[in-house]
C-alpha cells in the first residue's frame, strides 16, 4: 500500500502513521513525555472524527498531522493560560535531551533560535518530508506561504550556523 492510498481502516492509518505523528509533536514540543500524550490524544480524537475522514480530500498522514498539530496547540494555548494563572516567575524548563537526534549543537541550537511557526515548517517540509500542499493543509494557510517561511526559516538558520551567533 503507498503513503497516498486510503487506508481501509483506522487502525491501519493510525499504525502506518504514529511514528509521523509523535515525531512531529515531539518536534514542536521538545519534550518526549509531553509528545506522547499529544499522540495519545490526537489518536483519541482521530478516532472520533475517523467517519469524516475522505481520502479525496488528503491523505490519512497529512489529516492525522492536522489533528496533531491542533492537539498541540490546543495544549500550549492551555498551558500559557495556566502559566499567567499561576504568575510563575520561573525561567522555562532547560530540555537536556536533544529535540532532534544527530543534529551537531550548533543546529540544534540554531533551529531553537526560529519562531515555532519556523520550526514547525522545517519539520513539516524537510523531516517529514511533506509537500507543499500537505504543509499547507497541515498548517492552515497556503502553499505560497509554506514557501515563503520554509525559505526565511533556512536563511535563518544558514545564517545562524555560518556565524556561530546561536542567541
Amino acid at each position: 500500500m503507498t503513503q497516498t492510498a486510503a487506508p481501509q481502516t483506522f487502525a491501519d492509518a493510525a499504525e502506518r502513521h504514529l511514528d509521523d505523528v509523535f515525531g512531529y509533536l515531539l518536534y514542536l514540543t521538545r519534550d518526549r513525555a509531553l509528545a506522547d500524550d499529544l499522540s495519545g490524544a490526537t489518536f483519541e480524537k482521530a478516532l472520533r472524527q475517523w467517519s469524516r475522514f475522505d481520502h479525496r480530500r488528503g491523505s490519512a498522514r497529512t489529516w492525522l498531522l492536522g489533528i496533531a498539530r491542533t492537539t498541540a496547540l490546543d495544549w500550549f494555548r492551555s498551558e500559557s493560560r495556566r502559566r499567567r494563572r499561576e504568575e510563575a516567575a520561573a525561567a522555562p524548563e532547560a530540555h537536556e535531551a536533544p529535540f532532534l537526534e544527530g543534529l551537531g549543537p550548533e543546529l540544534q541550537e540554531a533551529l531553537a533560535a526560529l519562531s515555532a511557526g519556523e520550526r514547525e515548517v522545517v519539520a513539516l517540509r524537510i523531516v517529514l518530508e511533506l509537500d507543499g500542499g500537505q504543509t499547507a493543509r497541515v498548517l492552515g494557510i497556503s502553499p505560497t506561504a509554506v514557501s515563503t517561511r520554509l525559505s526565511r526559516a533556512l536563511a535563518r538558520l544558514e545564517e545562524k550556523v555560518r556565524d556561530h551567533d546561536l542567541r
